[in-house]
């Protein structure tokens, strides 16, 4: 998976959960609402820095933003006899 899309996904899933707009997001994390938006998009890579700062406005760690989605459970049936 690429990473762009991945910390795109996380951190427009982890906004919403928090109730956040772009603006607020972005004004607490001390970027631009255009920029933010962009790193929503996928469309820019994100510095260390810039992750940092995002993972404290959001009240995560900042592992959280590169974490991958669970994988799907399956279901593991006994052979029949």
């Amino acid at each position: 998976m690429d990473l762009r899309h991945l910390f795109a996904t996380n951190l427009r899933r982890l906004r919403n959960a928090k109730g956040l707009s772009q603006d607020d997001l972005a004004y607490e994390a001390g970027v631009s609402r255009s920029y933010l938006s962009q790193l929503e998009k996928g469309s820019f890579y994100a510095s260390l820095k810039i992750i940092g700062r995002l993972a404290e406005a959001l009240e995560v760690e900042p592992a959280e933003l590169l974490r991958l989605p669970p994988r799907p459970c399956r279901t593991v049936h006994p052979p029949r006899s």
